[in-house]
């Protein structure tokens, strides 16, 4: 299964095509204005506006062998533990060896904000963060399938 943390996600469309290609189920996962989808491979789930709701219902949902698509990284820190394999949209992958760093980076980067020491603009999202993201998103559905055999068998 694939879990999307879908509010403000720019590369659903991406999503989409891979998940399609590997025959994986998607789930979007957002407080509302989801696209409904003919596609039942794709399933929309609609989360009330509560605190962190989306966040909560996908580290609730997501197993080992999943695939989570978040920029959250709370909720990365989340899913790793469970053994879900996640990614960002711009394709930076969050595993065992990066999330503390992660996670210290992100606590830091709002310290800094809170102080007034950063002004903590985003990067842009451009064409090479949409590519990065194809290719690291493939990979990991390639791993979440074999997983998913491995634990079959």
């Amino acid at each position: 299964m694939i879990y999307v943390d879908a509010d403000a996600c720019p590369v659903k469309s991406e999503i989409l095509k891979v998940a399609e290609r590997h025959g994986i189920e998607v789930t979007f996962v957002a407080n509302s204005g989801l696209r409904s989808s003919r596609d039942p491979m794709v399933h929309n789930v609609i989360v009330s506006n509560a605190f962190d709701a989306a966040d909560n219902w996908i580290a609730e949902h997501a197993t080992k062998g999943d695939v989570v698509v978040t920029a959250d990284v709370p909720l990365a820190v989340r899913c790793v533990a469970s053994g879900s394999l996640v990614c960002g949209p711009s394709g930076r992958v969050f595993d065992e060896t990066n999330i503390g760093m992660a996670s210290a980076m992100r606590d830091l980067g709002a310290h800094l904000r809170e102080t007034g020491e950063s002004k903590g603009y985003n990067a842009s999202f451009g064409p090479k963060d949409r590519s990065r993201f194809l290719e690291t998103f493939d990979r990991l559905c390639r791993r979440a399938k074999s997983i998913s055999q491995t634990s079959t068998d």
